[in-house]
């Protein structure tokens, strides 16, 4: 209704494809099917913070992308995410960051049981993540 035609790029299955303008399937590898893709539209967003950096590399290159790139790199890291909203004054759930297995019992120890032990990046709906319900998990 407000006249927007939507071109979706997604190497997957794409349920919006059936209700899209235009729908490319191909990998994020796909230089050729990226820089067609970008030809074709006036500017590119996207829905999963986990599109590769190389790909979005190559379409800023072409068409702006928008929420901009800082945005993107930011919500792909989790540690990233927490820093910067805890950065401009805003309040999140206690963290601690967890390079090494070593790390782990001294975060355990500052935040607490139940905890959370997330990947800092690709991990989504629940994956990428282990949670230590009571004392005995920490050894």
């Amino acid at each position: 209704r407000l006249g927007y035609r939507c071109y979706i790029y997604e190497p997957g299955a794409a349920p919006a494809g059936d209700v899209a303008h235009a729908l490319t399937t191909a990998p994020y590898e796909d230089e050729a099917a990226l820089r067609a893709f970008a030809e074709s539209v006036d500017v590119i967003t996207y829905e999963f913070e986990n599109v590769p950096t190389a790909a979005l590399d190559l379409l800023e290159s072409l068409r702006p992308i928008r929420p901009n790139r800082r945005a993107l790199a930011v919500s792909q890291d989790r540690l990233s995410e927490k820093d910067f909203l805890t950065g401009i004054g805003l309040r999140t759930a206690p963290y601690r960051n967890v390079e090494t297995e070593a790390d782990l019992p001294e975060a355990l120890e500052a935040l607490g049981v139940p905890s959370i032990l997330k990947t800092r990046r690709l991990g989504y709906d629940g994956k990428g993540q282990i949670r230590f319900s009571d004392a005995a998990q920490r050894e």
